[in-house]
């Protein structure tokens, strides 16, 4: 059985370079992120490895999940808790009999119910909508409603909500049933990581 994603899910800004990447990773699992993902667009595969592996060794270290976007031989390869996929990025039955049935699968859904259902019928573990409100990281997205976390635990999903979320807005989020929210600017770029991960991680504590 895989494990839940729930409360703060950091993920990773793309592009950085080691020193950075590895510090604001700290810095987010010290202040309470539950899981971390590796968003890596380059082809660099050197790159993506070592990176990878490294960010693996501190989430087990905090205690936290090691979910890497996109990639599943990459996720098999450094032994991480799980993949991500988007709608473009594989299929969700092959990455779940590659990786096993305790490993974690998300699939992006978007602001679609319909793909949810289809997610966990093909054997997804959590289920991702959003933009929750407007994101810099991908600023066309769709606008997903909050309504969309009724929906989905309705269907017994693990349900992540995704976009534009920052200390200052995820309550409405955590309020309308998300399990976790997945973050990338409201944390890593902050002027204080761990602090924002902090007031985060707080809001699922409190509730």
């Amino acid at each position: 059985m895989p494990p839940r994603v729930e409360g703060l899910y950091a993920v990773t800004p793309d592009g950085l370079d080691d020193a950075r990447l590895f510090a604001l990773a700290e810095a987010a699992l010290a202040g309470g992120a539950n899981a971390l993902q590796y968003r890596d667009k380059s082809g660099d595969a050197a790159r993506r490895l070592r990176q990878a592996a490294e960010l693996r060794r501190l989430c087990r270290v905090h205690g936290a999940l090691f979910i890497v976007n996109d990639d599943v031989e990459l996720a098999e390869r450094i032994g991480a808790d799980g993949v991500h996929l988007g709608r473009d990025d594989g299929d969700i039955a092959a990455a779940r009999v590659r990786l096993g049935a305790d490993a974690v699968v998300g699939a992006s859904c978007y602001d679609r119910i319909e793909l949810a259902r289809a997610a966990l019928a093909a054997g997804a573990s959590y289920v991702a909508f959003g933009a929750v409100f407007p994101s810099r990281t991908k600023p066309n997205a769709a606008a997903a409603p909050l309504s969309l976390f009724a929906e989905a635990a309705a269907l017994g999903a693990n349900a992540v909500a995704i976009g534009g979320i920052a200390p200052a807005n995820a309550a409405q989020v955590v309020e309308a049933g998300a399990d976790a929210v997945a973050v990338v600017g409201g944390i890593f770029e902050a002027a204080d990581t761990a602090a924002a991960a902090q007031a985060l991680a707080g809001l699922f504590t409190a509730r």
